[in-house]
């Protein structure tokens, strides 16, 4: 039923010759269809609008933390999603495939 895929994150070449991974692979998730999602800096409606991401697009999950309480396409929930430095959305606009955390807690 998840929808989710992975990319390989970059290979570097390590100081005794061995190929080593420099990032594990980031799994995304897609947005809801036809929604543009707004990004705040910290996990909830109360902060500040960082930006409005396209439709269309897919978000890795770094971490998850509970905040304000907000209801989506895929339910209601106080989970937030950490997407870059400081840059929080709601988990009921991600098709992660459950209803509860995926991703390790923030902090």
């Amino acid at each position: 039923m998840s929808v989710d895929t992975q990319e390989a994150g970059s290979v570097d070449e390590g100081r005794d010759g061995l190929t080593t991974q420099a990032a594990a692979a980031v799994r995304t998730y897609a947005v809801a269809p036809g929604v543009r999602l707004n990004v705040r800096s910290g996990p909830g409606t109360q902060y500040n609008l960082v930006r409005v991401l396209p439709v269309g697009v897919r978000l890795p999950v770094y971490c998850q933390t509970p905040g304000t309480t907000v209801s989506g396409p895929y339910g209601t929930t106080n989970i937030w999603d950490l997407i870059d430095n400081g840059e929080y959305v709601s988990d009921a606009y991600l098709h992660t495939g459950s209803d509860g955390y995926i991703a390790p807690r923030c902090g």
